[in-house]
């Protein structure tokens, strides 16, 4: 088995522009994503996918500056841009993560991979009870390979986990549950508007940047709300 962590990034977004490099405690975003990884006990394959869209030039150049994996495919088509590094890599399982959650707890994602990997599931996910953001998702590459092949529709080739959620009945899903200190589905710890990235600043200089639990977020946040 070799496990695949593909964290997708581009520097096209709408709604806050180039937000993957943008700083946070002296860091870009990017960085405090792959900075969290580094916990992860088990061997994993870590790359960056980007699309081949000339304004990402500086994502790949940053990963190279930095020594970390980038693969680019479809600016657009993101679910043939996961399917085609997965391939190419031998991954047979997939873990996807954004380049906005530079909190995803490691901890569960851990929990995560264990459950599919015990129970066989396709696709295994953590998410609706954590903090948005926090969460994480696990398919086997041959399920990322029958979404690839079937799922046609706009929706489906712009989010790699749709088809999996339109086509239930073809795949055995899975959902991690997680502590109840860590429950709070309604708290934004993603990065994708100019508050987002203003809670991230401020909860990456209280909290230690990378290694800040999800348990101390939550309680940052309700005690400043």
């Amino acid at each position: 088995m070799t496990l695949g962590i593909i964290i997708q990034a581009r520097m096209g977004s709408t709604r806050l522009p180039g937000k993957v490099l943008r700083d946070i405690s002296g860091k870009p975003l990017l960085g405090h994503v792959l900075g969290r990884l580094q916990m992860l006990k088990r061997p994993a394959r870590i790359v960056v996918a980007t699309s081949s869209a000339s304004e990402n030039d500086i994502i790949e150049a940053w990963c190279l500056e930095h020594s970390v994996s980038c693969f680019r495919g479809d600016e657009t088509d993101v679910l043939d841009r996961y399917f085609q590094c997965a391939e190419s890599l031998g991954m047979s399982d997939i873990v996807r993560l954004t380049a906005d959650n530079p909190f995803t707890d490691i901890e569960e994602l851990e929990r995560l991979i264990d459950l599919h990997h015990k129970q066989g599931f396709d696709y295994t996910h953590a998410f609706g009870q954590l903090p948005i953001g926090v969460g994480a998702e696990i398919f086997t590459f041959e399920a990322l390979a029958r979404s690839h092949r079937e799922g046609k529709l706009p929706h489906h080739r712009e989010h790699v986990n749709e088809y999996f959620t339109d086509r239930p009945e073809l795949f055995k899903i899975g959902q991690l549950d997680v502590p109840p200190a860590k429950i709070s589905p309604e708290l934004r710890l993603t990065v994708d508007t100019e508050e987002d990235w203003r809670r991230a600043c401020a909860l990456a200089a209280r909290g230690g940047g990378n290694w800040l639990g999800t348990e101390e977020a939550i309680r940052i946040c309700s005690s400043s709300a």
